[in-house]
């Protein structure tokens, strides 16, 4: 057997450079790195020696390139991924954040921070994290519950199966999530005779599972009787390459669909049987036929809270649930009609089996009558004195084309994009509300642009999101890779806001105004975007951020645009009741009155696993 002697490091390094996808494209974008004394001599060292075959990118916060990464795979389909390497200590443990992004989202990511010594011969060496009654705990192990699949590297032999096992999880329909592979900096640096073979090139097919049989015909025949079936699409949809087959199968059997957040832009907004965004953010249409329905098509998605009202929006008489999912564990939510498949697979097999099979019409005016409130409340401002998020939402609309891709995360923006927002095309809706972590926007939106350089990427994000974390604006400048960036400035947490005035408590500690503080916040956010390297300016209406957009399409690298918004008003139209608890017990008047409608919400709950 030949082998080849390098250190641990540039084994990995050279490992993951020849790992292929289905469209024999590198599955790794490359790795992002903030190198320190963790990992600047040994992983350092190696992406250095591996050049363009492994590109190494640079970032300015580990969270944010980790965001970035993980946002890369998202518009990638899953089909491609990035590594992360930090040192050890708080370089780690930024990425921890992202690491369980990443896993409430189920995208693949390969985090590999730098671990203590093996040999324990320094210990404690900088930054490390002791436990008095564990010697092989590290910070590291915050990883452990956010991670797929977790190892620590303690001899450099034990990447020969922990890599493939890395690469097994990263590509696996229903496992795929991040993995954390802890890399004690000592063993980085040691050589080993690796055999040649494993640095051969190897290609991972796209698994799709087939569904059982018996499945298959318990599918047709809830399907079969249905007389009001609705799709819910998830964002399975968009990673098994069906969003062509969705519309085909909803068209040939006269099934209307409802998107969820990860769904989103699976159908074309103008289809006449996407009836919009479903759930506590959705659309009055799809809304009214989900609580009519006696069949909810679960496809491709987890059912959270947001998409199902907190299980208070199924309410049908007699109402069934078939859940068509690769994870077996998401089709057998409240006592779902379960088919484990893969979504592209499945909807061949039922299409086949239903042949000219097709539901009852549905009301068009259903449609109509919402796309008519949307256009009311994203249309150009007639008199308010700050625009609201809504007529901010429709001017960005305005100024873009069918190609562009919408990126946001957190606080009000996500629920109001979620209803409003208009997508053309498949992947040009992309809002993290899995976890919805605020500081993923600028960071998301630079990992988008990276995976689809081709089309535009515009960033809608909130100030207090906004100060959460932008230095990857910084990044995308210095990379080249052009995003534009809207700062809607309400002065805080709006959204939080008016949740917590929606549950009878008083504004407080959300909005800037009546935080405590000595001084009043003054940001200059385009001063600040500006000293990033950024274009930027700020406007003061609706009218001058269409012509900024104008700007701003046509600028040769990144671009701010600021705008002061209302941290009221949200858009009364579609949505549902989510269950936020409201106390019990409380001197406010306002309070207990929110209790009395909370306990009668509750009641409207469907109850089950």
């Amino acid at each position: 057997m030949k082998t080849v002697r390098l250190t641990a490091a540039q084994a990995m390094v050279r490992y993951l450079s020849v790992q292929f996808n289905n469209d024999n494209y590198p599955f790794f974008g490359g790795c992002w790195a903030i190198l320190g004394h963790g990992n600047v001599a040994g992983i350092g060292e190696a992406l250095h020696g591996a050049g363009d075959s492994f590109p190494t990118w640079r970032g300015h916060n580990e969270q944010g390139m980790a965001h970035a990464a993980i946002a890369y795979a998202k518009a990638s389909n899953r089909k491609r991924a990035m590594a992360v390497t930090t040192s050890i200590g708080p370089g780690a443990t930024n990425m921890v954040t992202a690491a369980a992004l990443a896993h409430v989202n189920r995208l693949p990511v390969l985090m590999i921070p730098g671990d203590v010594f093996a040999n324990r011969a320094p210990d404690p060496v900088l930054q490390q994290v002791e436990d008095f009654g564990d010697g092989t705990v590290s910070a590291n192990d915050c990883f452990k519950p956010v991670s797929r699949y977790f190892d620590r590297i303690t001899r450099p032999e034990q990447l020969l199966t922990a890599l493939p096992r890395a690469m097994a999880v990263l590509t696996d329909p229903v496992e795929c999530g991040p993995v954390t592979l802890a890399f004690c900096q000592d063993v980085q640096a040691e050589a080993y005779d690796w055999p040649e073979n494993f640095f051969a090139q190897k290609t991972w097919k796209q698994v799709r599972p087939r569904a059982d049989l018996d499945q298959i015909d318990g599918a047709i025949a809830a399907i079969k009787a249905a007389k009001k079936p609705l799709i819910i699409a998830g964002g399975g949809v968009h990673y098994a390459d069906a969003c062509g087959d969705l519309c085909d199968f909803a068209h040939r059997h006269n099934i209307p669909v409802a998107e969820t957040q990860a769904g989103k832009s699976a159908l074309p907004w103008d289809d006449d049987l996407n009836l919009g965004s479903i759930g506590v953010t959705g659309a009055s249409s799809a809304n009214a036929i989900a609580q009519e329905a006696d069949l909810i098509i679960a496809l491709g998605t987890r059912l959270q809270d947001f998409t199902t009202g907190s299980w208070s929006l199924f309410t049908g008489p007699n109402q069934r649930i078939l859940s068509i999912n690769v994870a077996a564990y998401d089709t057998r939510k409240h006592d779902a009609i379960s088919v484990v498949g893969d979504a592209k697979v499945t909807l061949a097999e039922l299409t086949n089996a239903l042949g000219d099979h097709r539901a009852n019409a549905i009301d068009p005016t259903l449609k109509e009558n919402w796309i008519s409130a949307v256009n009311n409340v994203t249309a150009m401002p007639t008199g308010n004195a700050l625009p609201t998020d809504a007529q901010v939402i429709g001017a960005v609309q305005r100024s873009t084309d069918e190609d562009a891709i919408v990126v946001c995360a957190a606080g009000g923006l996500p629920g109001e994009l979620h209803k409003l927002w208009k997508a053309a095309k498949p992947n040009g809706y992309h809002v993290e509300y899995g976890f919805s972590c605020m500081g993923y926007e600028i960071a998301g939106g630079l990992g988008v642009k990276m995976a689809r350089p081709e089309r535009e990427v515009v960033v809608m994000v909130g100030d207090g999101s906004y100060m959460m974390m932008n230095s990857e604006l910084a990044t995308s400048v210095m990379l080249g890779h052009k995003i534009i960036t809207v700062i809607l400035d309400n002065r805080g947490f709006g959204c939080i806001n008016r949740l917590q005035m929606a549950t009878g408590g008083e504004s407080f500690n959300n909005l800037l105004d009546t935080a405590r503080h000595v001084e009043p916040s003054a940001i200059d956010f385009t001063a600040h975007a500006g000293a990033m390297g950024a274009i930027s300016e700020k406007v003061s209406s609706v009218t001058e951020l269409e012509e900024a957009m104008g700007r701003a399409r046509n600028a040769d690298r990144s671009y701010a645009i600021v705008i002061d918004t209302d941290p009221l008003p949200s858009t009364e139209a579609g949505g549902h009741w989510w269950d936020v608890a409201v106390p019990e017990v409380s001197v406010r008047p306002t309070v207990n009155e929110a209790r009395k409608n909370y306990e009668s919400a509750l009641k409207k709950q469907r109850l089950g696993d």
